[in-house]
């Protein structure tokens, strides 16, 4: 429980309580030293590092989760692990180790017949996939976990996902990478008019769904994205006063990537 609790935490924009709540499960897990318990510990704090965009740790807490569902034969974790070691590993120079290693994990994990956070993990595949400039491919997983969602039920990520797409409809417009809402880094792009439109509905969308969820964390990376698109098209107020409204309601987490790089972003536009 304390597991479910820190990932939704996180959601509601609580990323330091989230953290107290998976560091308890940790512990616990650990004195009862139950194979499947401790996985699904392990596991459950790697993305809780990967929501907190922390790959160092992502990569630690994976690699953890994956030795030991390894060992007795807990083909899920091993295959969720798989794929969150492999977004940990996503970052120039490993790209194609990368991203091999999450195409295996999400193999094994449809190999298992089960949907239990695939829409999560084709969506860190389709990111994935946009930083390498596979925007085509990124695209259609993107469509694949949107499908799948609508099926399934399985929505807790679904903001992202549609985030990301539009990222990726940006970086396929432009040819010249991903914004850095996306990335963290510096890239630029020049896009169609048609491209813009589309990323901007995505992003739109991807508002609206995180509100409705009252996930506070991936409404902040929509609105970011919106923003830095915003910025790029001359409109610096309507990007400030959009951006400065969800990061004035955070009370924790400025330690954070992401809220670091909203403070970053508000001042440019200040």
């Amino acid at each position: 429980m304390r597991c479910f609790a820190a990932w939704s935490l996180w959601c509601l924009g609580q990323p330091d309580q989230a953290l107290e709540r998976i560091k308890e499960a940790l512990t616990l897990a650990g004195e009862l030293s139950e194979p499947h318990g401790l996985a699904h510990a392990l596991f459950f704090a790697a993305i809780l590092h990967q929501l907190r965009r922390e790959e160092q740790l992502a990569q630690e807490y994976a690699e953890a989760a994956l030795a030991v569902s390894s060992e007795h034969g807990l083909s899920l974790y091993q295959a969720m692990s798989k794929i969150t070691l492999g977004w940990a590993l996503n970052e120039p120079g490993r790209r194609e180790e990368a991203i091999e290693q999450m195409r295996e994990g999400v193999a094994a994990h449809q190999a298992t017949g089960t949907e239990v956070l695939l829409p999560h993990f084709l969506t860190l595949l389709a990111e994935a996939l946009g930083k390498s400039g596979q925007a085509e491919e990124g695209l259609r997983l993107s469509e694949e976990a949107e499908e799948l969602a609508g099926r399934n039920g399985d929505r807790c990520y679904l903001a992202e996902l549609y985030r990301i797409k539009g990222e990726v409809l940006l970086m396929q417009a432009g040819g010249r990478g991903l914004s850095r809402a996306a990335t963290g880094g510096k890239a630029v792009f020049e896009a169609e008019p048609p491209g813009v439109a589309q990323a901007e509905g995505c992003f739109n969308e991807s508002i609206k769904t995180a509100q409705g969820q009252k996930a506070k964390s991936l409404e902040l990376r929509a609105v970011m994205s919106l923003a830095r698109l915003n910025q790029k098209q001359g409109k610096r107020e309507e990007a400030r006063s959009l951006l400065a409204g969800i990061y004035d309601s955070f009370a924790e987490g400025f330690e954070t990537v992401d809220l670091r790089e909203a403070k970053t972003l508000l001042d440019e536009l200040s």
